[in-house]
């Protein structure tokens, strides 16, 4: 089990998992999790973790079809810029390895927003916590195990 698995099922929230045999020639692990576990794009997310003015750390969450929007999570998160975190300190700050960010049950809990597109669907899947793992639950229930907030993320 993962620490993202662990707080979903600690908080009794209902969720399925999917295990897929990983490709570590793969480009992109989110269409490679669409492919493999025969959903559509739409409906995987991506956790991308930055960081807003240089410091403070954030967790965008938009589909895997998509580019996350600097500008929108920096003012979402209050700040004027934003840019991808480096990979250690994401690791530091999540305890999950970069392709395995799970946006749940990370080591320290960091302010989250979720693309609102999530909500157009019953169920959704995010990454839960290694490569070859996601776990699919409903968008509110994400948005409650995460403290996130749902909001327009995509790039134009």
């Amino acid at each position: 089990m993962t620490p993202g698995i662990n707080a979903a099922r600690k908080a009794k929230i209902e969720h399925d998992i999917h295990e897929y045999d990983h490709d570590p020639g793969s480009e992109s692990y989110g269409s490679e999790a669409a492919e493999k576990i025969g959903v559509q794009p739409s409906r995987v997310f991506k956790t991308l973790v930055v960081a807003v003015d240089g410091k403070e750390l954030a967790v965008g969450v938009v589909p895997v079809t998509a580019m996350l929007s600097m500008k929108r999570i920096a003012r979402a998160a209050h700040g004027k810029k934003a840019a991808m975190a480096d990979p250690e300190a994401v690791q530091r700050s999540t305890g999950y390895v970069m392709g395995g960010v799970s946006p749940l049950g990370q080591k320290r809990r960091l302010k989250t927003f979720i693309d609102s597109s999530a909500q157009s669907y019953d169920t959704v899947f995010v990454s839960a916590g290694r490569r070859g793992l996601e776990i699919e639950l409903a968008p509110s229930d994400l948005a409650k195990l995460t403290g996130g907030q749902f909001m327009e993320l995509q790039q134009d």
